[in-house]
């Protein structure tokens, strides 16, 4: 298996992964996706500002460990794996580097210099919340589970 269909095993699981779970993966990012809308709209003053923030922390840690759980449910994750697969694979990881950095600089850099208002920069903060940045905590959780929960390649 080349490298590269390696590396895009991950995106696509994340896609279905996230057609599957959408509820809980929708629901988590909302609570950025409010706060975010508020904060940038209105501003939060001082402790509101900092007690928003800390709820949003909190619903995105919830969101990894929810993500987490759901996709290796059934699996047994390894370190020892992880560590093998990391060593045998480094290419699939460059590009998994690669094609995140590209998704960075399309749905970040890109479609926040497409507006400098506070109303567009609040409205795409909320969209992206459920969408890009969710897909990209369950892509980031299908590089981990695709390392730690490999099985060896048989030889032969």
């Amino acid at each position: 298996m080349s490298e590269l269909r390696l590396a895009l095993e991950v995106p696509r699981w994340a896609a279905r992964f996230c057609l599957r779970h959408w509820p809980v993966v929708v629901g988590l990012s909302l609570v950025a996706s409010v706060q975010r809308l508020v904060a940038v709209n209105r501003g939060l003053p001082g402790v509101a500002g900092v007690a928003s923030e800390v709820v949003v922390l909190a619903a995105r840690v919830a969101l990894v460990v929810v993500v987490w759980r759901l996709a290796v449910r059934g699996e047994r994750p390894r370190w020892a794996a992880a560590r093998a697969f990391a060593s045998r694979h480094r290419r699939s990881l460059l590009w998994q580097g690669a094609l995140l950095t590209a998704a960075f600089l399309v749905f970040d850099v890109g479609l926040e210099s497409l507006g400098s208002s506070p109303t567009y920069l609040a409205v795409l903060l909320f969209v992206k919340n459920p969408t890009v940045i969710a897909f990209t905590v369950v892509w980031w959780v299908g590089i981990a589970r695709q390392a730690a929960v490999s099985r060896p390649v048989p030889v032969g």
